[in-house]
């Protein structure tokens, strides 16, 4: 495996670790910050977590040009 393949994984395992600490905390804020509580507060916080997450990894894979969603092959 060539150093560059290992560059790009760690660089990809580290933007999901990334994605998934920045979503959870801004998707907690939220939902405190709203006094959001019960099966309403757990569904809002679990759709912000989704947005959040997704869109951070879109940014991230804009940046570093690491596919993550490879649904096309352009």
């Amino acid at each position: 495996m060539d150093s560059a393949d290992v560059k790009k994984w760690v660089i990809f395992f580290a933007a999901i670790l990334c994605a998934i600490l920045i979503a959870d905390a801004l998707s907690n804020a939220i939902v405190a910050a709203a006094r959001l509580t019960g099966p309403a507060g757990f569904i809002i916080s679990f759709v912000l977590y989704a947005v959040f997450f997704f869109g951070i990894l879109y940014i991230i894979e804009k940046i570093t040009r690491i596919r993550f969603f490879s649904f096309s092959h352009d």
